[in-house]
């Protein structure tokens, strides 16, 4: 069945190829466009393209097929094109020819946008959720081990003392930023396209106010032109925030693979988060951040890859717009099995509590000791150059003592300000809004 079939029929390799993977891909919007479906006759019952009796059938039927979806038992059957297409012919099935009016005053250009927009915006939140897990984790461990003192580096040199307090908490704030981003996106997710139609609007007297509501969106894709544009941009844009969540999480699997290793020794990995060697019977291999650090790097390509296929495309729908699923949809389970697995091992991760006590990090306290000379009253640069003269002829004895008091430093991380900013953008998407608006459509309140 297509929803555009009149007397030609597509052969079976034409077929194949226009079709693609959306059978498969679109089972993950099923759910999504029963709810869009709902809202949308519930709409046109208001200026009666919908009988009373009518409503109430639809309705429980597409309520049958998100609780179908949800229980992952919702299947595009063979020769059915996509998800617009079988949830339509489910209706009919059941219901006959009020079946066939859902499609009133709607393309499947505004379906599928307002299809993508429903699980993006579900899928941001739960990278949201999975984000501050991870945050918390971080600073919970930042806190635990906040006096456990470790070299710092710059150009993978030994350069000045750090903490593993400081480390990682660089990456609960690094986290708590990609949230604010991801917020961005989330906004200009969480606006209504539906009522666009192809892109030029519909003669039916649509209330899109309405669908607004009963979505829970923030508000219109007002001009329908540009809702029909908004195709590949909310993707991108929503991509580019997943991006950087990725690009942090890659950061600090890198880190940790290099600190685990025996020559730095630093920290301890938890041994069910490792692999053996078939050969090397010593061997615990990192494997777990290894593949977070592979896959949060293919995800930071996922902006590009989807630029390269809509950048170059006018106003309007294009066919084009198809292959930009394939690439986003699975997207948001891929960076949520990493952020899971992030937490997982942070959560049981082990530090060295006596790294400073090897000889080989001295010259990290050269800078503490040019500072607490030029404390007492010796200019900053003879005492740099008596410090570094010192280190040349072997004579430095470094006193291990850390005075860092600014805001952000090793003796005062300010971790409760970065939990309390975490917490507030965290809040300030209003999940809660969205689900209350889903779950009254949905008769689950």
């Amino acid at each position: 069945m297509r929803l555009w079939q009149k007397n030609t029929i597509p052969t079976e390799e034409i077929d194949r190829f226009t079709v693609g993977h959306d059978r498969e891909l679109d089972v993950m919007l099923a759910k999504w466009d029963a709810l869009g479906s709902m809202a949308h006759v519930t709409m046109l019952h208001s200026i009666g393209l919908i009988d009373d009796d009518e409503l109430p059938c639809l309705l429980a039927e597409l309520k049958n097929i998100v609780r179908e979806a949800e229980e992952g038992r919702f299947v595009i059957e063979d020769g059915i094109e996509d998800v617009h297409s079988q949830v339509e012919l489910t209706l009919t099935r059941k219901l006959g020819d009020m079946g066939k009016k859902i499609h009133a005053g709607r393309s499947r250009n505004d379906q599928v946008l307002l299809d993508l927009k429903l699980f993006a915006r579900d899928g941001i939140r739960r990278v949201a959720e999975a984000v501050k897990k991870l945050s918390d984790e971080l600073l919970a461990k930042s806190e635990e081990y906040k006096d456990v003192v470790m070299p710092g580096y710059t150009h993978l040199q030994v350069a000045m003392p750090s903490s593993f307090g400081l480390w990682f908490g660089a990456y609960a704030e690094s986290l708590t930023d990609d949230l604010l981003l991801l917020e961005a996106a989330y906004r200009l997710t969480n606006r209504n396209p539906l009522g666009s139609a192809a892109g030029y609007g519909s003669s039916f007297p649509l209330n899109r106010t309405m669908t607004t509501e009963l979505l829970g969106f923030d508000g219109l894709n007002w001009n329908v032109v540009y809702a029909q544009m908004g195709r590949g941009k909310m993707e991108r844009d929503v991509a580019f925030a997943l991006a950087g969540i990725a690009g942090t999480v890659a950061k600090l699997a890198f880190d940790a693979c290099l600190f685990n290793s025996q020559n730095f020794g630093f920290v301890k990995l938890p041994d069910e988060c490792t692999t053996g060697s078939s050969i090397m019977p010593h061997k615990k291999n990192p494997d777990v951040f290894e593949l977070i650090r592979a896959r949060c790097n293919r995800l930071q390509n996922l902006p590009q890859e989807l630029m390269a296929v809509m950048n170059n495309l006018p106003s309007g729908y294009f066919r084009d717009l198809q292959e930009l699923k394939e690439a986003f949809l699975p997207a948001f389970d891929r960076l949520i099995d990493c952020l899971h697995m992030a937490a997982y091992t942070v959560e049981r991760i082990k530090v060295n509590e006596s790294i400073i006590d090897d000889p080989r990090y001295d010259a990290m306290w050269s800078v503490e000791e040019v500072n607490r000379r030029a404390a007492a009253g010796m200019p900053f640069r003879d005492a740099y150059r008596e410090v570094g003269l010192e280190i040349e002829r072997g004579e430095f004895r470094p006193e291990k003592c850390l005075r860092h008091t600014h805001e952000g430093s090793v003796g005062n991380l300010c971790n409760a300000e970065i939990a309390r900013r975490s917490a507030e953008l965290f809040h300030s998407f209003d999940f809660a809004r969205v689900a209350k608006a889903e779950n009254k459509l949905l008769g689950r309140e």
